[in-house]
C-alpha cells in the first residue's frame, strides 16, 4: 500500500509518498535518496508547498498531485488536534469530517490549515480512503494528574479544558525509533526486553518536551494549547497569567493583542529580534547580548524541563533529541546537557558533532560512562502517519 503523508503546518504543506520497498523506485528527494528507517518502507517522493499568508496554495497542490504523487493508495491527514473523542487514528467520513470541524476553536491557529488540506486533498483524490492522525492522541495516556489544570471543576466540565499535549506524532515515532535503536534495553532491571523511560525533546519553531513509559505518554510540557512549556521561536512557552491578566486589566493591551504577541511576538524573536535558531547561536558567539540572553533563557527553560519529565518517570534511561533545532544544532544540544549530568546524562563531543553532516541519520552520541542513553533522531511524522494510516485500514 502506498500512503500519502499529509502534514500541514504552519508555514508549509509537506506532501510525502511512502510505499513498501519493491513497490517503486526510489526518487531523489532533497538531493539524495532517502530509504525510511521502517523495515519494509521507502520514501519514493516528496514535495512541499508553501503557505504565504498562512493559505494553502491549492493550484500549488493540485500540480503537486498531478504527479507521482497521485499514485497513492491512501492518504494520511496530520490533525492537529483530537479533542476528547479521538484519542486514536480514525478512518474519515462525513461524520468524523463534522467532529474535527466542530474542535476548530480548540486549535483556531492550526486546526484549519489541517481541515483545508483535508478539503483540497479529498476533492483532488476523492477515491481514496483517508485516515486522520492526531497529534494529541499520543497524549491521551496522560494520568490525570499529568493532565489536570487546578481550575475550578465548572471550567473544567463545560469546556473540557485539561491538557492535550501536542507534537504527538514526532513523540510517537521517537518512542518506537529508541527502542528499536537501543535493543529495548532497560537499564538496571536485568530485562533485554524492557521498555525504556524515554524523555523525547521536539525541538524546532514549536518545541515540546515528553515523558514516555512503556511507550506511552505520561507527561509534557505543552497544554491546552501548544503556547504551553519551552521557549520557542515566536511562541513565549509558560509565563505566569497574572502578567496576561494585569496588562488587560490595566488597558496596556487587549486581549487580542495579547494572544498575537504570545503566539507571534514572543519566544527567540521577542527576546533577540530573530526567531532563528543559527542567528541567535552566532550572534551569541559574536558576543551579541541579546542573543546571549535569548539562548541562556531557552536552554534555563530546556534544561528544566527535561529534569521535569525526568522526575515524571521516575528516572530516565534514554534522552533523545528531534526536531530541526534537535537534530542539526549540535552546540544546544551540548550545552543541554552539560548541566544535567546529575541525572546520569552525558554526551561524546565528537559523536555530537558528527551528526551536523547526517541529515537523515539516527544515531547515538551517549558518552562512555554515562548511564542515560542519549540519541538524535530524524523527526519523521510521515512514517508515523503511514504506519497509523495502514494500521487503520487492515494494512498493518
Amino acid at each position: 500500500m502506498r500512503v500519502l503523508s499529509v502534514n500541514a503546518g504552519s508555514s508549509s504543506l509537506k506532501l510525502a509518498l511512502i510505499g513498501e520497498r519493491g513497490d517503486g523506485r526510489a526518487t531523489e528527494v532533497d538531493g539524495q535518496e532517502r530509504w525510511a528507517e521502517d523495515p519494509g518502507l521507502e520514501l519514493l517522493t516528496a514535495r512541499e508547498i508553501a503557505l504565504h499568508g498562512g493559505e494553502l496554495d491549492v493550484a500549488a497542490l493540485e500540480a503537486a498531485l498531478q504527479g507521482p504523487l497521485a499514485e497513492a493508495d491512501a492518504v494520511g491527514h496530520r490533525i492537529v488536534h483530537g479533542g476528547r473523542r479521538f484519542t486514536a487514528a480514525v478512518r474519515i467520513d462525513a461524520g468524523v469530517e463534522a467532529a474535527l470541524r466542530e474542535l476548530a476553536d480548540l486549535a483556531p491557529l492550526h486546526q484549519p490549515k489541517s481541515l483545508a488540506a483535508l478539503d483540497a486533498v479529498s476533492v483532488l483524490l476523492p477515491e481514496l480512503p483517508a485516515v486522520a492522525c492526531f497529534d494529541t492522541a499520543f497524549h491521551a495516556s496522560m494520568p490525570e494528574p499529568a493532565r489536570t489544570y487546578a481550575l475550578p471543576l465548572r471550567w473544567r466540565s463545560r469546556w473540557a479544558i485539561h491538557r492535550y499535549g501536542f507534537h504527538g506524532l514526532s513523540h510517537a515515532w521517537v518512542a518506537r525509533r529508541v527502542e528499536e535503536l537501543a535493543g529495548r534495553t532497560g537499564e538496571g532491571d536485568g530485562d533485554a526486553r524492557a521498555p525504556l523511560r524515554i524523555v523525547s525533546c521536539h525541538l524546532g519553531a514549536g518545541a515540546s518536551l515528553c515523558a514516555i513509559a512503556h511507550g506511552h505518554s505520561v507527561d509534557t510540557t505543552m497544554g491546552f494549547t501548544p503556547l504551553e512549556g519551552l521557549v520557542m521561536a515566536t511562541r513565549s512557552g509558560s509565563v505566569d497569567p497574572g502578567l496576561m491578566l494585569w496588562l488587560i486589566e490595566r488597558g496596556e493591551a487587549s486581549a487580542g493583542e495579547v494572544a498575537f504577541a504570545l503566539e507571534h511576538e514572543s519566544g527567540l524573536l521577542g527576546l533577540c529580534g530573530s526567531a532563528d535558531m543559527r542567528v541567535v547561536l552566532a550572534g551569541a558567539a559574536d558576543g551579541d547580548a541579546r542573543c546571549k540572553l535569548a539562548l541562556d533563557v531557552y536552554l534555563h527553560k530546556l534544561r528544566s524541563g527535561i529534569a521535569s519529565m525526568a522526575a515524571s518517570l521516575g528516572g530516565v534511561d534514554a534522552l533523545a533529541f528531534t526536531g530541526g533545532v534537535g537534530e542539526r544544532s549540535a552546540e544546544v544540544r551540548a550545552r543541554a546537557i552539560a548541566g544535567l549530568g546529575f541525572l546520569g546524562m552525558g554526551i561524546d563531543a565528537i559523536d555530537n558533532a558528527a551528526t551536523i553532516a547526517a541529515r537523515s541519520g539516527d544515531r547515538e552520541i551517549t558518552l562512555a560512562g554515562a548511564k542515560v542513553r542519549t540519541f538524535v533522531i530524524a523527526a519523521r511524522e510521515d512514517l508515523e502517519i503511514v504506519r497509523q494510516t495502514r494500521a487503520v485500514l487492515g494494512e498493518s
